[in-house]
């Protein structure tokens, strides 16, 4: 898929990952709408790469078809969806203050799992519409899990479970949209240098560098939206999961 002149949606397009995703493939000349509920956020990043910046919450039905809708108004469908929209909430599932909430573990599966899933089936029904690309491809889904979905640490019960599903769920969805000349894949990252990640202390993030085998040193939002611009460009990338991580395994703390 050459992806020159093709419109792109990307959830969590305000920061990290996405942001780079958005850099990424607006660079190779994509047509880039950003969801993101950072309204402030995503239109910075859009107004960089001459984008279009939409207010969004993935787990909100309502609110993602009313994304996708104006992405389509103004870039046409989007044959290209890739889902960085996550939060990362931590809990025991026995801690000092009792059971962990469930409230918590709901919300955590909503944003993830459920947001990825909506997306993902809103931005599939529209891309099977379409006149299929030279190559037969309609469209192309990438999800965001994490190493978590494998070796999880402790507190990371519902990221772990949220990340684990969309693993799940890569190749059901591959499988079914392969009718369509959609392709469904997922990234699962290792320990890349988003906000998130840097505002922890030296001392955490120097503990965790030394987990890595090669190379010692975070991952960088880059790396990953370059993956995904190749697989992008991959036809043959379809139903499964790529680690991005310097082979890093977890530790259980």
């Amino acid at each position: 898929m050459d992806v020159k002149g093709l419109a792109a949606i990307v959830t969590g397009g305000g920061s990290g990952m996405g942001a780079a995703v958005a850099r990424a493939l607006a660079g190779a000349g994509a047509k880039i709408a950003l969801i993101d509920r950072n309204a402030e956020a995503a239109e910075a990043v859009a107004t960089e790469i001459g984008g279009l910046a939409l207010a969004g919450d993935v787990s909100d039905e309502a609110s993602i078809r009313e994304a996708l809708a104006a992405a389509r108004e103004a870039h046409g469908v989007a044959r290209i969806a890739v889902n960085c929209a996550g939060i990362a909430d931590a809990g025991r599932v026995v801690g000092r203050e009792g059971p962990h909430p469930l409230d918590l573990f709901r919300r955590v599966i909503d944003v993830n799992l459920i947001g990825s899933f909506n997306v993902g089936r809103l931005a599939a029904a529209a891309m099977a519409e379409v006149e299929p690309l030279p190559t037969g491809e309609r469209g192309l889904i990438v999800n965001t899990a994490s190493v978590a979905a494998y070796e999880g640490q402790i507190g990371q019960a519902a990221y772990s479970a949220s990340k684990g599903g969309i693993v799940a769920m890569t190749l059901p969805m591959a499988r079914e949209l392969a009718r369509f000349g959609i392709r469904v894949m997922t990234v699962a990252p290792g320990l890349i240098g988003t906000p998130m990640l840097l505002s922890m202390s030296d001392e955490v993030q120097e503990s965790l560098v030394a987990t890595t085998l090669f190379p010692k040193r975070l991952g960088q939002p880059e790396e990953y939206a370059r993956l995904v611009l190749h697989i992008a460009e991959n036809e043959l990338l379809n139903g499964e999961t790529i680690r991005l991580d310097g082979a890093v395994r977890l530790a259980p703390k």
